[in-house]
């Protein structure tokens, strides 16, 4: 007897829907899986035999031949547990399909109970591109597949339970879709810039960086408040996108890192250790998995102690930074993973940390602080839009009664710019300015003569690259933006050039 369920598979974050066939023959009782199953695929048959028999069905003594269609596609996970067990239950005429357009995914525990899987949502919104109407999760996943329209999607929590529905004997409840509500589902921070005293140049920068999603370098003396400032950069960023939340779940669903199981409404902030591989900052392993730069996709990666990492960890970080995705090649495929991070690092200006600091007396080398900051490479400084400078932070500032700005304050201005690009760029597949190619910035952003000629000044006086000639550009239209303004004038101009400048202090 011949029976077809149809599964999922993920490849990265994209899922791909195949065949369980599933053969009963005469002949001795064996179990096989064929069609490239993975190890975690192989071990299922043990489970669905125990899953089974412990549900209150007959497991069949016969010769059992399962196909995972295509074949040439390898398959991963253990979400092919439960359509392997509907599988044999329909070939033994347990259970008659009303449908061939449903699909199943899950994994079993032993008792017959469907387990949480990684990756539902991704393998979810896969199958409802290729046209499948019903599919059926574990319970455990039906937060984050809650908001997928246009699918009867069932959350079941043990296989009986879906052998019964199939039968008509007790029907499932389809989940309710939910409405996505910004308003409602904003994001708490335990952080505020109200927190920070002092540092209003830092805040003015990160301002700006976050109003146009500029990766910033911030460098500064220990205690001079970097890395305090950095944790509250994502509290300043507009609140995601439903498409957005949609997509940085879909990441952390892959990961097996969306711990909370619905949709997740905060930005990233990922501060992975220093001591971290290429592997982990760019994504992979044997199964491959998403890495540090995926996982602060539309959100912050904040490197803290920046010449500490790998040189490495640091120049991989080099092609996703440009162009918004990282592509991992393993022998098992080619995955891409998102990468549309805004890169925050700081880092001391030598090894003891007190190089022009006033208040301390810097004990190292003028070679110990060029072997220092040439461990960031030119082309790494050039896709870095905005360096500055962390002050020391005097006891005034610190006693100061006057309250310093909310980062619901700062947040409006960011929204509004962020708004005008919205609607700068709508005809466009970009949001922000930092996202504008050479043939884009001749387009919108235009600059007085007075502009011109002071960034033509610049340009031959710093010595700049075009990189850095296009990122002063940039940062001068989000500075534009935030200024309500709709041309680029001298001011915008002269702040955006001081932002590049910092870096030729250090990195002569």
């Amino acid at each position: 007897m011949l029976s077809n369920i149809k599964a999922c598979v993920l490849h990265g974050l994209e899922g791909y829907q195949i065949d369980v066939e599933t053969d009963l023959t005469n002949g001795l009782p064996v179990f096989n899986i064929v069609g490239l199953p993975d190890a975690s695929i192989k071990e299922s048959k043990d489970r669905v035999r125990s899953a089974i028999a412990n549900s209150d069905y007959e497991f069949p003594l016969s010769r059992i031949t399962v196909n995972l269609s295509p074949a040439s596609i390898k398959k991963e996970g253990s979400q092919l547990d439960l359509p392997i067990a509907l599988g044999v239950l329909s070939a033994t005429g347990v259970i008659d399909f009303p449908s061939d357009n449903i699909c199943f995914i899950g994994e079993l525990s032993l008792d017959g109970s469907i387990k949480r899987i990684e990756g539902a949502l991704p393998m979810v919104i896969s199958l409802r591109s290729f046209g499948v109407k019903t599919v059926f999760i574990p319970k455990d996943n039906q937060l984050e597949c809650s908001y997928v329209k246009d699918m009867t999607i069932y959350p079941a929590s043990s296989l009986k339970e879906v052998v019964e529905h199939l039968n008509k004997k007790r029907i499932i409840n389809p989940l309710i879709v939910r409405t996505f509500n910004q308003e409602s589902d904003e994001a708490r921070y335990d952080v505020d810039f109200q927190d920070v005293k002092g540092q209003e140049a830092i805040k003015r920068a990160v301002e700006i960086a976050a109003a146009g999603s500029h990766n910033i370098l911030i460098i500064g003396s220990p205690g001079t408040g970097k890395t305090m400032i950095a944790k509250r950069i994502p509290t300043i960023l507009p609140y995601p996108t439903f498409e957005e939340a949609l997509e940085i779940t879909k990441i952390y669903s892959v990961a097996g890192m969306n711990l909370s199981n619905g949709l997740m409404m905060q930005r990233p902030f990922r501060s992975p250790h220093h001591t971290l591989s290429m592997t982990a900052m760019t994504g992979g392993g044997r199964v491959p998995k998403p890495g540090e730069i995926s996982l602060a996709n539309y959100g912050v990666l904040f490197l803290d102690e920046l010449p500490e990492f790998s040189k490495s960890v640091l120049e991989v970080l080099r092609q996703p930074i440009e162009d918004g995705v990282v592509n991992i090649s393993r022998a098992s495929g080619t995955f891409q993973y998102p990468s549309k991070f805004m890169l925050v690092a700081s880092m001391n200006p030598c090894p003891c940390g007190y190089y022009g600091d006033p208040k301390h007396e810097c004990k190292c080398s003028m070679s110990q602080i060029e072997n220092y900051l040439n461990k960031i490479s030119g082309p790494l400084l050039d896709r870095i839009d905005i360096v500055i400078e962390a002050s020391s932070v005097y006891y005034d500032d610190l006693n100061s009664k006057k309250p310093s700005e909310s980062s619901s304050q700062i947040r409006e201005r960011v929204n509004k710019a962020r708004l005008i690009q919205k609607y700068r760029y709508q005809d466009l597949n970009i949001f922000s300015n930092s996202e504008l190619n050479a043939r884009q910035i001749k387009k919108y952003c235009q600059m007085n003569n007075d502009g011109e000629e002071l960034l033509k000044m610049a340009y031959n006086k710093m010595s700049l690259s075009v990189r850095g000639y296009n990122k002063i550009i940039k940062v001068a239209r989000t500075i534009a933006d935030l200024d309500h303004s709709d041309d680029i004038l001298a001011k915008h101009v002269a702040e955006a050039i001081q932002y590049r400048s910092m870096d030729k202090k250090y990195w002569r």
